[in-house]
């Protein structure tokens, strides 16, 4: 039979909104129907349009707000809230940490485990916080424009001030565009798969100041490209590599594999930690060196290490949270299944002088499976892994290696707690809060430490 559905397209109503989802829409119900809306808050009073209608719910967009909650402020710039750079800038940052607490609250109850939440540790300064950037560049009206994509589309929209960038990357990226128009460098068409430059990427060191510009083309050939280089190292002072990464593919990745240093070494040096870290064109490097830091610190507080520790990293990029750790522990075995990172981790092991580490390239759960078998026993595991979470074999593996504590860094509430019921049925409790950290203001994204203990040392 035939379900009612309470709604139609393109016909308004007037609700009232009772939540926000983890992609920051507004959340209110018809006759038990949800309608997800845009630009919607809690507590709100909203005249809304319909945009979509599915069996079990509905898309709306507000078209006037007749009660405003008193957590909304004004938006910076709609551009941001049209290209999803700043999704949650209509909402006070104060609630913005309230609503990544919650997050976390209510995947781990869909899931039947019971924990408590911590406040999320925010930011003093809520933007100009990111440290790379990677911006399209495309053809509008005959201009070569720099800028985000509209939500769900390819349509640019050109934008300079980014908001949540490090305002000197901003800058860097409007000289590096100007210089491209001077020299009449044609953009990227997705639909002819011609033009030259894709992207402009831009990293800054957070400690440092060293800047390094990534031009993403199709071709190898990069016409003007003495004069181009010449005016980037004329006009910004605090470039130390300039590269060419080639990505001759019809994708939608951004990058190719292929990297020409067309000025400088390759890379950039940074600090994390107190330590020195070379980062390259492709290297994983958290974008937000301030929140990292407290991260980190955090993650090593709760390890509650001592210097006769055995410490395994997954996922260990290029060697930040495990040369982090080998400052404190015994000896640190690494893995990452990306060669470029292991290399980039040997050689920032060598540049901080740390012997303990060991870095191995391979999947986190073949890996872990074999140092098993070899008869590794870890006192304390540390996973920081992507959003997809952990991988069961991963979980079966830590299990039969017993260590007292397992760390789990998360860039993903909804894994972490489907995760965190399979750690429980292997013997692995939450004693403690889960302590949530913004990494990632303005945006629905939220980091966090949950710390799983071995049930029998507990009561050692």
């Amino acid at each position: 039979m035939k379900t009612q559905v309470p709604v139609q397209k393109n016909k308004q109503y007037d609700v009232e909104v009772s939540d926000l989802t983890y992609q920051g829409l507004g959340v209110a119900k018809i006759d038990d129907f949800p309608i997800f809306i845009e630009d919607a808050l809690p507590t709100e009073l909203v005249t809304i349009l319909i945009t979509k209608v599915k069996r079990n719910f509905a898309f709306a967009k507000a078209l006037t707000i007749k009660r405003k909650s008193s957590d909304r402020v004004d938006p910076v710039d709609g551009a941001y809230t049209q290209t999803g750079i700043a999704p949650l800038q209509h909402l006070a940052y104060p609630a913005q940490l309230t609503f990544k607490q919650h997050q976390i609250q209510v995947d781990f109850d869909k899931m039947k485990v019971p924990v408590e939440v911590a406040p999320t540790i925010g930011m003093d300064k809520p933007f100009q916080y990111r440290n790379k950037a990677q911006i399209p560049v495309r053809m509008i009206n005959g201009k070569l424009q720099t800028g985000f994509y509209r939500k769900h589309s390819h349509s640019l929209v050109p934008i300079e001030d980014f908001y949540i960038q490090d305002p000197k990357i901003d800058e860097a990226v409007v000289v590096v565009r100007d210089i491209l128009r001077k020299f009449g460098i044609q953009p990227y068409d997705e639909e002819t798969h011609k033009g030259v430059i894709r992207n402009i990427m831009v990293r800054r060191g957070h400690y440092s100041h060293e800047m390094m510009i990534v031009l993403i083309t199709r071709s190898r050939k990069l016409p003007s490209q003495a004069e181009i280089i010449t005016e980037i190292m004329d006009q910004l002072s605090e470039v130390k590599s300039i590269v060419q990464n080639i990505n001759s593919k019809n994708t939608n990745a951004i990058m190719g594999t292929r990297n020409i240093v067309l000025y400088g070494k390759g890379t950039i040096t940074d600090q994390l930690m107190g330590l020195d870290f070379e980062i390259s064109p492709n290297s994983f490097y958290q974008v937000n060196p301030t929140q990292t830091e407290k991260l980190y610190q955090l993650a090593i507080e709760k390890a509650e290490l001592s210097k006769d520790d055995v410490v395994i990293d997954a996922y260990c990029g290029i060697g930040t949270i495990s040369l982090s750790l080998a400052k404190v522990v015994r000896k640190v075995y690494g893995v990452e299944i990306v060669p470029e990172a292991i290399e980039d981790a040997k050689r920032n092991a060598r540049i901080n002088h740390i012997k303990n580490c060991k870095f191995v390239t391979a999947k986190a759960e073949d890996q872990l499976a074999k140092w098993q078998q070899d008869g590794l026993d870890p006192d304390v595991i540390v996973v920081d892994p992507p959003r997809k979470g952990l991988d069961e074999s991963l979980i079966d593996s830590v299990a039969e290696m017993g260590p007292k504590r397992l760390v789990y860094v998360s860039c993903n509430p909804a894994t972490l707690a489907r995760d965190a019921r399979l750690l429980t049925a292997k013997g692995y409790q939450i004693n403690q809060p889960i302590q949530p950290v913004d990494q990632f203001p303005q945006t629905v994204h939220v980091e966090s430490i949950t710390v799983f203990e071995r049930e029998d040392s507990v009561t050692d």
